[in-house]
């Protein structure tokens, strides 16, 4: 993950404050997944709390500035000069969904965990989950394929590499979702 590039996401996403509730369902088998983190410490450069706008020093001490939503409540509390440490977590899990007949379907959930009262540095945790269900349309045992029509409609042939993925194949039925599931992961801390 590039700085530079993770430090908009990482701010844009800190913006994001709705609250949903995250749920995992008995019937559903883990395929694989992967994980990516990223962490950039940099320092405030310009605030401008009445505008949502905070500027920050990149990954090659250029001005980056972000534009935040009206849900950045402590923003009054930044100041010129102060440290902001970002971290982020991206990851991916392929679960099946044992159950046949699910439909291709895009569900976005996020939630947020703010500074406490006695903490008066802006920062918290946010987490984004978006899950894309596909369905299966083709499974070719001998080719070591699957066919996906996701939501958007295209259909998607999956070569499986995997030796062990090539064996869970077997069990694999036309009509099952598979799930792929996109968790991304910000902490922010300031500090001066």
């Amino acid at each position: 993950m590039k700085p530079a590039r993770s430090l908009p996401f990482a701010v844009a996403l800190a913006s994001i404050m709705s609250t949903a509730g995250f749920t995992t369902h008995a019937a559903d088998v883990p395929l694989g997944s992967h994980a990516m983190e990223g962490r950039m410490v940099t320092r405030v450069l310009a605030v401008d709390p009445e505008n949502h706008q905070v500027t920050l020093e990149d990954a090659n001490q250029r001005p980056l500035s972000i534009q935040l939503t009206d849900e950045a409540k402590a923003l009054h509390n930044l100041k010129v000069g102060d440290k902001v440490d970002i971290h982020v977590t991206r990851s991916i899990a392929y679960v099946l969904d044992t159950q046949v007949g699910g439909a291709p379907g895009i569900s976005d959930e996020s939630m947020a965990i703010r500074a406490t009262k006695d903490n008066p540095h802006p920062g918290g945790e946010a987490v984004r989950r978006v899950k894309v269900t596909s369905k299966i349309t083709h499974i070719d045992l001998k080719k070591h394929e699957v066919t996906l029509l996701p939501p958007e409609g295209k259909v998607i042939v999956l070569k499986v590499e995997d030796p062990q993925m090539q064996e869970r194949m077997k069990k694999l039925q036309v009509g099952q979702s598979v799930n792929a599931i996109y968790t991304e992961v910000l902490k922010v801390k300031t500090s001066r």
